[in-house]
């Protein structure tokens, strides 16, 4: 089949006829049949928008609206839109595809539930206050993977600054590394509660989420100098087989 041959089995279609209101869906493979009226429940949403007339989608090879997402929670959202029936399993999936499609009731109440609300609330509330949070796990990724070849681990420092008062130790603490001639990924400073140990659990399971296997530990220097920039310091380690 041709390129040209292939486009031609999705298309623009007109809006269904009045006499007609349900509507069939592909979503990623996945097919539903629904009702353009729930489909359009909450007239502020991504879903209505779709739906609008005439609808902003193309159709499949056998004429069901096409949406070009993974489907497999789909019918979760539905049965919100139905029912207003809270799903109870794979809370964070179905939030990502209401966040998607812009369902707020559904993601209000979804963040509500105590599985999500103390990472929506707690932790990720608290990882908007670190500057540079996500930028700096990205970096610490591609320095790692850099480092990788031949290699079993990769190691670097990560220098944690709780307070403004740690940052004015920065310059004497970065030079005392200066013998390592290691590259640091600075975290810091953040006014909220967690402590130094939340951060660096943060990072961790942030990097794990991604499939690395990490580590982190202290980083062990000679106290030779007179103010604590060993306190700063720690070890993060990949470990690749």
């Amino acid at each position: 089949m041709s390129l040209q041959d292939g486009r031609a089995h999705l298309k623009q279609t007109p809006a269904p006829a009045p006499h007609s209101p349900v509507v069939q869906l592909n979503v990623g493979g996945h097919m539903f049949y629904t009702t353009l009226s729930t489909l359009r429940k909450h007239p502020d949403s991504n879903l209505a928008e779709l739906f609008s007339v005439p609808p902003k989608l193309h159709v499949d090879a056998q004429g069901r609206y096409f949406i070009d997402r993974d489907g497999s929670h789909f019918g979760s959202i539905l049965e919100f839109l139905r029912s207003e029936r809270v799903p109870t399993e794979n809370l964070r999936e179905i939030h990502r595809e209401a966040l998607f499609y812009n369902i707020q009731p559904l993601v209000k109440v979804l963040e509500d539930r105590p599985e999500l609300f103390g990472e929506t609330v707690g932790r990720q509330q608290f990882l908007s206050r670190v500057p540079h949070y996500k930028e700096n796990i990205q970096v610490l990724i591609r320095v790692a993977r850099a480092e990788a070849v031949a290699a079993r681990y990769s190691t670097m420092l990560i220098c944690v600054l709780r307070t403004e008062e740690d940052v004015g130790f920065y310059d004497n603490a970065i030079s005392s590394l200066a013998a390592d001639k290691e590259s640091v990924v600075v975290f810091g400073p953040w006014k909220a509660a967690p402590s130094v140990e939340d951060l660096l659990d943060c990072i961790q399971t942030d990097i794990r989420s991604q499939g690395y296997q990490v580590t982190v530990q202290r980083h062990v220097m000679e106290k030779n100098f007179l103010f604590r920039s060993y306190d700063f310091f720690y070890k993060l380690m990949f470990t690749w087989w």
